[in-house]
């Protein structure tokens, strides 16, 4: 049988493209009812009864039968003993993927995630002191596939930031432990790791249990179970993003090589039938070309109906009338994922400002930021780049004011802050000033 992919074919000139754009713009972070309540569900349930819920539904969702919870925790041991188990050639990549990851990640925690201070004129000390959570839980998606690189995109950036305690939860059905992920989870220097998930591992994380510890936030995508239950957790917990399905978009003009652009949109489009991949040309011909090159590689495919899924459903190939429009659209689909490859990328990044990540040329295919460019991968997904970022050390800090006023500083500014709590008509506020002034 012949895999054909059909990617809708827009194009910006016509009478249409905005209504049909819209009704193909991204995926819906809505889920459905019977999924929200079985979550609710799930949450009262470990909040109310702890391990032996936890235990419960491990064995009836991931078929993992365990009389104990310390029988579901994985140990540093079993952790290091994964990794010098692994080949020397994989070994080896993690340690470098890992390395890259944790050498940004401290270039931007120097950048944006020390504390600082400063006196004004007049003595004041004013600043910011920047403090790591105590304790963060990172899932670790492990039904359909593993993903040790996740292990190191949300362990490193927490241990670069400070955390003291990072709890790492992964299903594994049928008790089918992923070496790969137990080895990333040691190289990253996670410290307990239990072989839960779904909605029940984050119940757990949020709540606490016997065994599991409460932590202050919890980080890493998973299924609509687990997005839903991240959801509902949030203000008693922290979080850092509700993850959607991937995305990639591709802004190429005549230069491109179609087989690399195929290649990039049928990488993103394996991941799930409800991912996201779109090229913007000013060249219909390059469109032609594409399609044509999808068609062929994608028969090749071990992923193939998967890939063809995500084509049909969710694929497109837009014609713009310049690569000026190219990067509006761009906008307005606000990107997890955003290749640029133009003869001269950078020329074009100031009209770029609703993206996740975004790949510079030719040669920086969208896998690279996957595994082993450093910046971090979990990305904000379904347009919400338009108004948040990537994982990062950031997440994993809280930022505190700080404020230290002398008694001059204190009564140059006195009678105007009582002004504005009079105003308010937070007389208690106006007096708290007064004291201070009368004595």
């Amino acid at each position: 049988m012949t895999f054909v992919a059909a990617p809708a074919r827009l194009s910006t000139s016509s009478a249409t493209f905005e209504q049909d754009f819209a009704q193909r713009l991204h995926w819906s972070a809505d889920t459905d009812a019977a999924i929200e309540q079985r979550v609710a569900d799930i949450l009262a349930d470990v909040r109310q009864r702890g391990d032996a819920a936890v235990l419960d539904y491990t064995a009836r969702f991931d078929g993992l039968q365990a009389g104990t919870m310390a029988a579901l925790e994985l140990t540093q041991a079993e952790l290091k003993v994964a990794y010098d188990s692994l080949p020397a050639v994989q070994r080896n990549a993690l340690a470098a993927a890992a390395a890259r990851v944790r050498q940004y990640h401290e270039a931007q925690k120097k950048a944006n995630g020390e504390s600082w201070s400063y006196r004004d004129a007049d003595g004041t000390l004013l600043g910011q002191k920047v403090t790591p959570l105590d304790r963060v839980g990172i899932y670790v998606p492990g039904g359909k596939a593993a993903y040790p690189s996740s292990v190191l995109m949300n362990a490193i950036p927490a241990h670069v930031a400070g955390v003291q305690d990072i709890i790492m939860v992964v299903p594994t059905p049928q008790g089918q432990k992923n070496p790969l992920v137990l080895a990333a989870a040691y190289v990253a220097g996670v410290h307990r790791a239990f072989t839960v998930g779904g909605a029940q591992a984050v119940a757990a994380l949020a709540y606490g249990t016997a065994t599991v510890p409460k932590v202050d936030k919890i980080t890493g995508p998973g299924n609509a179970y687990v997005a839903s239950a991240k959801k509902r957790v949030f203000g008693i917990v922290g979080i850092d993003m509700i993850a959607g399905p991937s995305d990639v978009l591709i802004i190429a003009d005549q230069s491109a090589n179609p087989k690399w652009l195929a290649a990039d949109l049928l990488a993103q489009a394996e991941h799930d039938a409800l991912a996201q991949a779109v090229l913007i040309t000013d060249d219909e011909k390059l469109l032609e070309q594409v399609k044509q090159e999808v068609i062929q590689q994608l028969e090749k495919l071990p992923r193939k109906e998967i890939a063809q899924k995500s084509l049909e459903n969710n694929g497109k190939l837009i014609l713009a009338q310049d690569l000026q429009e190219a990067c509006q659209i761009a906008n307005k689909i606000a990107p997890e994922h955003l290749e640029v490859e133009l003869p001269d990328p950078k020329k074009y990044l100031p009209l770029i400002y609703n993206a996740g990540a975004i790949f510079l040329g030719k040669y920086t295919s969208e896998p690279l930021g996957d595994y082993m460019a450093g910046p971090n991968h979990t990305l904000p997904t379904s347009g919400t780049a338009a108004f948040s970022s990537p994982l990062g050390v950031y997440d994993f800090v809280k930022h505190s004011s700080v404020e230290m006023y002398n008694k001059e500083a204190f009564r140059k500014i006195s009678k105007k802050v009582q002004i504005f709590a009079k105003a308010e008509g937070l007389t208690a506020h106006a007096h708290a000033m007064e004291v201070r002034d009368e004595d």
